[in-house]
C-alpha cells in the first residue's frame, strides 16, 4: 500500500500531537525530540511533524511512502524517463529511520520524495540540519 506523506513545520509539537491525534483518531506511530509521525489508515496518510524547523504552519515537504526498495527504483526510472531531475538517496538516515528515497522538485520548488523505510534509527539525521528537516 502506498500513501501520501504530508510533513508540516509546527511551533509546539505537544499541541500538534494532541490536535492531530484527535483529528485522525489515532496516536502517533513515532515520537522523538522535535519530531512525530502518524501512520494514518483512513485516509491513508503519513503525517510528519517537525518542531523548531521552518515557518510554523508551513509545509516542510511532501512525499509518497511505498512498501519496498523496488518501488523506489521503479519511481526513479519512471521520473527519469519523464525527464525529471532526481536526487537519489540509498540507505540514508532521516526522520529517525533508514530509508531509500528519490527527491524531485515541484514547479514552485516544493520538495517531493518517494521513499521506503528500511529500519528504525536512533537519530533524526547524522548531521545537523541534514535530511528533509
Amino acid at each position: 500500500m502506498s500513501r501520501l506523506q504530508l510533513a508540516l513545520n509546527v511551533s509546539d509539537l505537544d499541541e500538534a500531537i494532541t490536535f492531530y491525534t484527535k483529528l485522525f483518531g489515532t496516536a502517533p506511530a513515532k515520537v522523538r525530540p522535535g519530531y512525530a509521525n502518524f501512520a494514518i489508515a483512513e485516509p491513508p496518510l503519513k503525517l510528519v511533524l517537525f518542531a523548531g524547523v521552518g515557518e510554523p504552519g508551513s509545509i516542510n515537504h511532501l512525499g509518497v511512502e511505498v512498501e519496498t526498495p523496488e518501488q523506489v527504483t521503479d519511481a526513479i526510472q519512471r521520473l527519469q524517463a519523464e525527464g525529471m531531475a532526481t536526487d537519489i538517496e540509498e540507505h540514508t538516515t532521516c526522520c529517525y529511520a533508514v530509508q531509500d528515497k528519490v527527491w524531485v522538485d515541484g514547479p514552485d520548488s516544493q520538495r517531493w520524495e518517494v521513499y521506503t523505510v528500511l529500519a528504525d534509527a536512533a537519530v533524526m539525521t547524522p548531521e545537523p540540519g541534514g535530511c528533509c528537516a
